[in-house]
């Protein structure tokens, strides 16, 4: 009879390790397909088990486009970059006077009043010049005694409308002869030429007193030359509050700015 061996004390049996596999892990629950989970990227957040094949960043409002900015606030622009500028009349740099017409591109093209010809008490009264694209410069300022000899002080144009009738009235000062204060008035007619423009042409002038006249004589024509208004005359904005911006048929701009009623 076979003898059968005592048993193992189940201390001393070492059981073989299961083999770790992928198949052995437990998968991951998933959510119903009524619920989707969602995750975040760059892309904002996206269902689970969907790509993104393009996006298309939407630009931000910015404050400088024409549709977020009031009358109001080009307008403070506008006179903000005009600071300093002395009316532009002796110069200035490039990309000021850039700066000073693409705000002024902005008002035109939210002109409140764009038939002024038919309404023309918006333009009838005193205005002064804050701002042309007209220049003495070089020779011509030098011929004018225009640099240290002679001032050029403001620039007022009042217009008639039921005359017809602008006149233009330019202040000068001339230091070597006690602050001797003198005006340089320009008269002019025009007819209106559409709903937007005026045919202008030139009258008379004079300059008073006789002493600042002497100065001026011999290059009175010069003088004219510049401050006469002749030709045609768009008038480009208008409003309620004050602010007229014309343009010329020479391609001058003039800003001008209500200075009360009567003669300055």
């Amino acid at each position: 009879m076979a003898t059968v061996p005592p048993p193992i004390p189940a201390s001393q049996l070492i059981l073989p390790k299961p083999r770790s596999t992928n198949m052995m892990q437990t998968p991951p629950q998933l959510l119903p397909a009524t619920y989707p989970r969602t995750f975040t990227t760059l892309f904002g957040k996206l269902l689970s088990g969907f790509r993104p094949v393009s996006t298309t960043r939407v630009a931000e409002p910015r404050s400088d486009v024409l549709g977020d900015e009031t009358l109001a606030d080009i307008k403070t622009e506008l006179y903000q970059a005009l600071q300093g500028v002395n009316r532009g009349i002796f110069g200035i740099p490039s990309a000021k006077k850039s700066e000073i017409e693409g705000l002024v591109k902005l008002l035109e093209s939210q002109n409140p009043t764009p038939d002024p010809t038919s309404k023309l008490d918006k333009v009838d009264g005193c205005w002064k010049l804050v701002y042309s694209t007209i220049t003495i410069l070089g020779s011509k300022r030098t011929k004018l005694g225009l640099r240290d000899f002679i001032s050029l002080g403001d620039f007022f144009q009042i217009i008639d409308t039921a005359k017809g009738k602008a006149v233009n009235v330019i202040k000068f000062s001339a230091k070597a002869l006690n602050l001797l204060n003198g005006t340089l008035t320009i008269e002019a007619s025009f007819k209106i030429a559409s709903k937007s423009r005026v045919d202008i042409n030139y009258d008379k002038s004079s300059i008073t007193p006789d002493q600042l006249m002497n100065l001026f004589r011999k290059n009175y024509d010069l003088l004219l030359g510049i401050f006469t208004p002749q030709g045609w005359l768009e008038i480009t904005y208008v409003d309620d509050d004050g602010m007229r911006i014309g343009r010329d048929d020479k391609g001058n701009i003039f800003i001008l700015e209500r200075s009360g009623e009567g003669e300055p």
